[in-house]
């Protein structure tokens, strides 16, 4: 994934579900594009890296429709179907919203509530493709992905209260993510079964997230508010890009 210019989202799509642990991943990514989608529009909505966050906005659309298609030609239960059909309901609604009007204050309030929903219904699919594959690299592969949605997250309300349009709860739910956040790593990083490469890689990760919890806790007078959303813009996005190289290796040790 490239993250300036015309980078294409993440080139280790493939046009259909291959196994269960790519079904895992692409679920996963389902999560992680609820959030990364708000999290656009929220900076939109501040002029916060508008060229890049208009790039972000646009193909995080086209991938998340892409991806649900192909999970809902894959799914491997009655149950997993069920709930990706209610998916399929809930996104277009939250579509809608996100290109309905220019970004405005009283749609972030409203995206903030959908993403919220899009998210629950993609971490139950997740689970849900987990559980079918009963491997622990399956489990692997769900803890790394949710990595990224947690990244996304903790960006979309630091956005959000920047701009004045974040729930009440959205300072405790920042910090639970980042909680979160902080335990998987250690989790990931004690993994048996971790080769030489996805160990280097995790340790990039630790490295970038120095980074972006360091652009999340800036304090500034309002002079400095643009510069400090554009750092957690910018951080939030290179750790994404991190945390999809490694799950896409945890992918691979099936």
């Amino acid at each position: 994934m490239l993250l300036a210019g015309g980078w294409s989202l993440f080139s280790n799509t493939w046009a259909q579900v291959l196994n269960i642990n790519d079904a895992i991943n692409k679920s996963g990514r389902q999560r992680m594009l609820s959030q990364r989608l708000a999290k656009a529009y929220m900076q939109l909505g501040q002029a916060i890296d508008v060229e890049r966050s208009r790039k972000i906005l646009d193909l995080s659309l086209s991938l998340f429709e892409k991806q649900l298609a192909e999970l809902r030609a894959f799914a491997p239960s009655a149950d997993n179907k069920l709930v990706l059909a209610e998916m399929e309901k809930a996104w277009q609604g939250y579509k809608q919203v996100l290109l309905g009007k220019l970004p405005n204050q009283q749609d972030a309030r409203n995206i903030m509530a959908l993403s919220e929903e899009i998210l629950a219904l993609a971490q139950t699919s997740t689970v849900q493709l987990e559980k079918y594959s009963g491997s622990a690299a399956g489990q692997l592969v769900n803890l790394s992905g949710r990595q990224r949605m947690l990244s996304q997250r903790m960006a979309k309300f630091y956005q959000a209260q920047q701009w004045g349009v974040a729930p009440a709860d959205a300072a405790g739910k920042l910090e639970q993510a980042r909680k979160e956040f902080v335990a998987a790593m250690q989790t990931l990083s004690d993994a048996p079964g971790d080769t030489a490469r996805i160990h280097d890689e995790l340790t990039l990760a630790q490295q970038q997230w120095l980074f972006f919890d360091a652009a999340l806790h800036q304090n500034g007078d309002s002079m400095n508010r643009q510069r400090n959303a554009t750092n957690v813009a910018t951080t939030s996005e290179r750790i994404l890009e991190v945390m999809d190289g490694v799950t896409g290796l945890y992918q691979q040790l099936a």
